[in-house]
Order: structure tokens, then sequence, then C-alpha cells
């Protein structure tokens, strides 16, 4: 098997860890990595380093952290590490001067059954919308985001449990998994890349902005709870609570409204319980975090607070 075909890696949080890690466990042939520049972090903001490119640290491979991808200088130093084949695991947008240039191409890996839920944060998206299933999928980059031909495809249910943390953690490793069988592929040159279908409509993944994840209480029970499963642990969704900000991490759809009481309205013994009137049904809540606060369960949360 040709493991010395030359891959250049690019990522940057910890979802394309895995996958950088399993390559180099299986001896593939990294020869450099591409990630985000450092950024302040923490009350110090002293500068922090991506966990992809600790990873590359401790492996010793090369490292660039452009922060211009269409710069000459750029383009010109990725050149010189003469790649056969490009990985793209969490990063950003690559201009087609920089995806095109190795001779067999540039995949990238998505947390989606694509084409459904192309673009930013497909697996919030996917339990925002109550679906039961979703997957990973490896694929050529061309022109238009999320839109190549599929090179490798794997389903992966949604359990009522879950929530965005815990089926970020599956899709993670499925994904490292899949990344190294596609990498396999293309070295042995057994792949049949299919065009995704576009004849169905297909749900969308946009980025998530704060407007987003604000709960509107005119919803359903079921829609809100969605919501907050789609958003926790990050960036979790939020409300007003006595006129401050709260963010809310888990909840229980309850099987009856609350008497008399308009959406957004809350009922609570301020001991073990409170409770929210949606546009259908009601909601108990589970676990949330006042503003300057920690996270912490309602029980705990009512033991200090009055709501």
């Amino acid at each position: 098997m040709p493991k010395d075909l030359r891959i250049v890696y690019m990522g940057t949080p910890e979802f394309a860890v895995p996958a950088l890690e399993l390559l180099i466990q299986e001896g593939w042939n990294v020869v450099a990595v591409i990630t985000a520049p450092d950024k302040p972090q923490g009350r110090g903001k002293k500068l922090g380093s991506s966990p992809v490119k600790d990873c590359a640290q401790k492996h010793g491979i090369p490292i660039l952290q452009p922060t211009n991808l269409k710069s000459p200088e750029f383009q010109e130093t990725l050149r010189e590490f003469r790649a056969d084949l490009q990985v793209v695991v969490a990063f950003r947008m690559l201009p087609e001067s920089v995806w095109s240039m190795p001779p067999m191409g540039t995949f990238n890996l998505h947390a989606s059954l694509l084409p459904n839920y192309r673009g930013a944060a497909p697996i919030n998206w996917a339990i925002i919308n109550g679906e039961k299933e979703t997957g990973i999928t490896t694929f050529f980059l061309q022109h238009e985001i999320d839109t190549g031909n599929i090179i490798r495809q794997e389903r992966e249910p949604i359990y009522e449990e879950d929530n965005a943390g815990t089926l970020y953690e599956r899709l993670m490793h499925r994904g490292a998994k899949l990344v190294v069988q596609t990498v396999r592929d293309i070295a042995e040159g057994t792949v049949t890349p299919q065009p995704q279908d576009d004849s169905s409509p297909v749900n969308h993944a946009p980025k998530l902005f704060k407007e987003t994840c604000q709960i509107d209480w005119s919803k359903s029970s079921i829609d809100i709870h969605n919501l907050i499963r789609g958003l926790s642990p990050y960036p979790a969704a939020w409300t007003l609570l006595n006129g401050k900000s709260c963010k809310i991490f888990a909840s229980k759809p309850l099987d009856e409204p609350l008497e008399g009481l308009e959406p957004g309205s809350y009922v609570s013994d301020n001991k073990s319980y409170l409770h929210f009137q949606t546009g259908q049904g009601a909601l108990a809540i589970l676990s949330l975090q006042a503003e300057g606060k920690r996270r912490m369960s309602v029980e705990e949360f009512l033991r200090g607070n009055t709501v």
C-alpha cells in the first residue's frame, strides 16, 4: 500500500484531532499541517494554540498558520510540500488555488449525510430539527461549499438522550476512521465519487448566532427541548430569568400544560422544580447557568435563588 503518499492535513478544533492521530498511527506520510493562527485565550489573553497544532507539534510535523489562504507567500510554501493529497477536517473555506493544488485532490469530512445539512453547524441543526439519524460524509472539494462529489458516507442514529456534545463525540471518532478509510481508497485508486443528489429539498446548517440560541416560548415543548439539546453544552440555549440572561443545558417535556399561564411564564416551588409554559405543553428545566455563575442542576440553583 502506498503509504508514502504525501498528505497535507488541514484542521483546527478538537474534532479534527482523532483523524490526524489515526493517520499518523497507521503510518501515513503527513508532511505538513495547516491550522488557524494562535489566538488570545482565557482571562489573561495569552496566545493559545489550536488542538490540531498541539497534536502536530507532539509528532514533529511542520505547521503552517496562515492568516490569508490566498497569500502568494503561503501558497508558495504549501506548494513546496509537494502534497499528493490534502485532507480537510473542520477548517475554513479554501480558495480554489489551494484545494486544486494536489494531483489527487482535496477531500473534506462533513458531519452530516450530504447534501442534507450543508453548512457550519450540522450536528447542532440535526438535533434542533428533531432528526432521528445523521451521519458523516467524505467528499472532494469543489466551488460551492459542501457540494462536491461524495466518496464515502456512513449513517449514525440520534438517540433521545443525545445532545450536541454526545453526538459530536461519536461523530468525531467515527469520522476519524472514515478519513483513514477514504485516504486508503484514494491511495489504492478504488474511489468512484458520486455527485450529490440535489433533486429533493434539503435542510441547511447555518452558523449559530446569539439570536438563534434564544428560546422562543411560543414554540412547542418538544421543539424547545430539541433546541436545548442541539445547543448543549455549547453555545447553549438561553432565556431571561428574573430579568437576567440564563443558559439552559437540559430539559424534559411535561405531559400536561400549566393551567392558565402564558407561554414563557413559569412556576417553581423554589426547591426542586422550575417549569415553563410553552406554546404547546410545558417544559421542566433540569440544568442551567445564571449570568456570572457556574452550571448547576435546577435543585442546586433553587437552593441559592428565588424565582
